[in-house]
């Protein structure tokens, strides 16, 4: 106990365990004088000027710690490494106020004013709480269940000048990656906090790569950190030279402002944070989860981002099993009512539960003096509605940022009224503090008169699904739209998608695609999105038979498992997903092409499958989509060979079956495919 007050550092886990063990044998042979005795010196513990916090396995860990960098100011740093191996160096911790004119109106006038309000800030304890271990269910996902498992700490801070302010730092640390937020006690006074600047900084490793993006629906730059001269979006994955992964990102962001990294002008190798816009605070205050993300294959950090919605509130909507439904979508092109009628129907026969009406059903779209409740002359709502109903198609539509503003309030019940299931919001402003404010309570709004949710354009996710699992999902990615190349969407797995669900739109019919079918089928797996959109330019005339379509009829869009099998950014992807008995795989590779062999050990011992699989077959299969179907039996102890042609992909639906069926259908002998 005395070797646990009178250390420099304190590490929470070892505290635990020695003291444990410390306690068990005092019961025994000494009493509860002595059990008392170290009790105590663990709360002494608890006024350590450093925080060190380990993951519950120990892989993670990160400290934060104080001292002084010139006389009369202090700097608070912090470091993290993954199982003893640096992964962001010393680097600066903190944020700027400036709340001089609010301290002037309620009659603190004499306050000095320092050069950077961090700067007078003084430690005043550690507080350590014991570690977490829960699981639970949401309402969909990428798995039917989560783990929350971490060791937590608080960093408490203060100034000694009268001001009464408090700063803590709340920090966490998982197996999958450490967390950080600044929060602001409430303020006797009740002064407002004005925050102008994030100083937290990221100091990495010499030779640190990034892939980068300049806006949420650019393409990627691969470059070292240091080049990255204009900020660039989150999640923000890096190459370490040491062989590590690494992906910052946020978490619980409905409050504050978009905030980007830039590389620092002053400091080599160290990304700065760079806020959209100041940010106004009333405390108490939480600022958004700071999370650092390291693994040793890039696609642990896709596997491992339940992180994310650990850092988010539970779900806040009692109801949402009993309308929130996820599913594939169809955008209706021609804005009549003929057209959605026979979109209706397609989707009616190929199990596509949703149809979207995007921009246009109402005019002007992009004014404020549009008005989006009167439909345009050429689409009947009420019978589309209705004939929807009776098929089991629900009807989405898209209302623009304008509409949005004038008359969400007035629209959204009235929509709720016609029997709309679904709002996609477009074009909307989300950077700023007051947009994205703004913005999450429209996705409340919505909430409360049962519409669902898809918010494009920009807008990418913090994990407020979980909160309000209304937003289905949202775009925030460099889609189908944009006919992308392979090597860009299988960059995309390793980066974008490590946010969460991302609408990129499948264009699946359409000539401009720069990839194969099979590699577009592949896709509608690999990008999660509850609400998946599919044949996004295409008409219901589009399709001539094509047999690989019957993916698209069975395919998922949430999961009771996922695993990330291979994989790297820019080359190949290899996913599996289940939902319920049924494995779902798909393989995508780049501009190149490439040769996977994929073990099929995620698939049940002792269980055979239908494999149905479709790959590209080239000039001997006779559709303009030349998809190749192919069914084979396979099990577990298989390994499925592909050699997928440049741009190309494979996806498989794993079904299983009874002897009896079994034998209608060869076996897989390990051919290539």
């Amino acid at each position: 106990a005395y070797t646990i007050c009178h250390s420099e550092t304190l590490d929470t886990n070892k505290v635990q365990h020695l003291l444990k063990d410390t306690l068990a044998v005092m019961n025994k042979r000494i009493g509860f004088l002595l059990g008392t005795f170290v009790y105590a010196a663990f709360m002494f513990a608890g006024n350590a000027r450093e925080l060190r916090l380990t993951s519950p396995g120990g892989i993670q860990e990160i400290s934060f710690y104080q001292k002084q960098t010139a006389p009369a100011v202090n700097g608070l740093f912090y470091q993290v490494s993954f199982k003893g191996q640096s992964v962001i160096e010393e680097s600066r911790a903190g944020l700027e106020l400036d709340n001089r004119i609010w301290e002037m109106a309620l009659g603190q006038r004499k306050l000095i004013q320092p050069a950077c309000w961090m700067d007078n800030l003084e430690v005043d304890s550690v507080t350590y709480t014991p570690t977490a271990d829960n699981t639970w269910k949401p309402l969909y996902g990428e798995r039917s269940e989560v783990r929350d498992h971490y060791n937590a700490a608080t960093l408490h801070l203060s100034k000694k000048d009268g001001s009464l302010y408090r700063l803590d730092i709340e920090v966490r640390a998982y197996d999958e990656g450490v967390a950080f937020r600044y929060f602001f006690p409430e303020h006797p006074r009740a002064t407002f906090h004005k925050v102008v600047g994030d100083l937290t900084e990221y100091t990495l490793p010499a030779g640190t790569k990034a892939w980068s993006e300049q806006w949420a629906q650019a393409f990627f730059e691969y470059l070292d950190i240091n080049e990255l001269k204009r900020p660039v979006e989150r999640a923000l994955t890096l190459e370490l030279p040491g062989g590590l992964w690494t992906a910052l990102l946020d978490a619980d962001a409905d409050d504050w402002c978009l905030t980007k990294y830039q590389a620092s002008a002053v400091k080599k190798n160290t990304l700065t944070s760079v806020m959209y816009s100041p940010v106004d605070v009333v405390t108490y205050y939480a600022t958004p989860w700071k999370v650092i993300m390291t693994a040793e294959k890039p696609g642990d950090l896709l596997e491992h981002n339940d992180i994310i919605q650990n850092l988010n509130p539970p779900c806040e909507i009692a109801d949402a099993a009993e309308w929130v439904r996820p599913g594939t979508i169809m955008r209706e092109t021609t804005i009549s009512t003929e057209g959605a009628v026979a979109t209706i129907d397609f989707c009616a026969e190929h199990n596509i539960p949703y149809m979207l009406f995007d921009w246009l059903w109402y005019l002007p779209c992009t004014s404020h003096d549009g008005d989006a409740t009167k439909v345009v002359d050429k689409l009947d709502m009420p019978r589309v509605v209705a004939y929807g109903k009776e098929k089991g198609v629900g009807v989405w539509v898209y209302v623009n940022q304008h509409a949005l503003m004038k008359q969400a309030r007035e629209l959204f019940p009235i929509l709720r009224e016609w029997g709309i299931v679904g709002v996609k919001s477009g074009f909307v402003q989300y950077a700023s503090h007051r947009w994205a404010t703004w913005l999450h309570d429209l996705v409340r709004l919505a909430a409360e008169n049962h519409l669902m949710m898809n918010i494009h354009d920009e807008y990418r996710p913090s994990g407020f699904s979980r909160t309000y699992p209304n937003l289905l999902t949202q775009e925030g990615i460099c889609g189908n739209e944009e006919f992308p190349d392979a090597t860009h969407n299988v960059t995309l797995p390793f980066t974008r998608m490590i946010n969460g669900a991302a609408d990129y739109t499948i264009c699946y019919f359409d000539k401009r695609l720069k990839t194969t079918h099979a590699h577009q089928l592949a896709a509608s797996l690999v990008f999660y999105s509850p609400l998946q959109t599919i044949f996004w330019y295409d008409k219901p005339s589009f399709y001539h038979g094509e047999p690989e379509v019957e993916w698209f009829e069975n395919l998922q869009t949430v999961f009771d498992d996922t695993k990330v099998l291979d994989g790297t950014p820019g080359k190949n992807i290899t996913m599996a997903r289940r939902k319920g008995q049924e494995w779902f795989l798909a393989a995508m590779t780049n501009n190149d092409g490439s040769k996977e062999n994929v073990s099929l050990s995620f698939l049940d011992k002792g269980k055979t499958y239908l494999a149905y699989i479709y790959t590209d077959g080239g000039k001997e299969v006779k559709t303009r989509t030349q998809v190749k179907c192919s069914y084979l039996l396979t099990d577990a102890s298989k390994v499925m060979k592909f050699d997928l042609k440049p741009s190309g992909g494979a996806a498989v639906r794993f079904v299983p079956v009874s002897k009896d069926e079994a034998k209608k259908y060869k076996k897989y002998k390990g051919e290539v495919l």
